[in-house]
């Protein structure tokens, strides 16, 4: 019998790219407070691309928790620069902040996913994209916030690379997958290791 899927959020991209997958799932959103989790593991140097790995076991553990006997899909992103993470913006004040930091320089998105059944983890992954943005002046950040509105306080970056945040950068390297927080190829392949899906 194939185990049923669960993936544990409420991201629509996450979602869209295991619909457009083929993937049969529910979705259901983890109850932790990422924050709380996070903050330990920051306080005691955790690396940016670790405290993913563990947001996302921690997601896929609660959600198994409250599903037994089905293969739970837990993800997560965080955004570095070096070893400084960054968060979603407050506002657009923050979100100016955040371009300016990022403005000519590189920056890494570390996206991990991990699979739990009952409790268990079965299996974990990270992957990283390298982006580099051009350099910004504090007009064109003023104007381009201004065109993006509240958009920019939606991910941690303060911009969407699917929208008009592509015009920020010069260079990206990694997956569009990995880009979007769910590294797909490796999943599907797990997953076919598993049975969960058609191999």
């Amino acid at each position: 019998m194939t185990p049923k899927l669960i993936l544990a959020s409420s991201s629509p991209f996450r979602r869209m790219l295991m619909e457009n997958a083929g993937l049969s799932f529910e979705a259901h959103a983890a109850r932790i407070d990422e924050r709380a989790v996070e903050a330990p593991l920051e306080k005691a140097g955790a690396k940016p691309d670790a405290v993913a790995l563990v947001l996302a076991r921690a997601k896929a553990e609660e959600v198994s928790n409250r599903f037994p006997d089905t293969l739970v899909i837990g993800s997560d992103q965080t955004m570095s620069l070096g070893d400084s993470v960054f968060h979603k913006p407050k506002d657009m004040t923050d979100a100016a902040s955040h371009l300016q930091a990022l403005s000519g320089v590189t920056h890494r998105l570390n996206s991990a996913v991990a699979i739990v059944s009952d409790g268990v983890v079965l299996w974990q992954h990270l992957a990283h994209a390298q982006l580099t943005m051009r350099p910004l002046t504090a007009e064109f950040i003023a104007r381009h916030l201004t065109r993006v509105g509240e958009r920019a306080l939606s991910s941690v970056g303060a911009y969407q690379l699917e929208g008009e945040g592509i015009q920020l950068f010069e260079k990206i390297e990694g997956d569009y997958f990995t880009i979007l927080g769910l590294p797909m190829l490796p999943l599907l392949k797990k997953l076919r290791q598993l049975g969960a899906i058609d191999g």
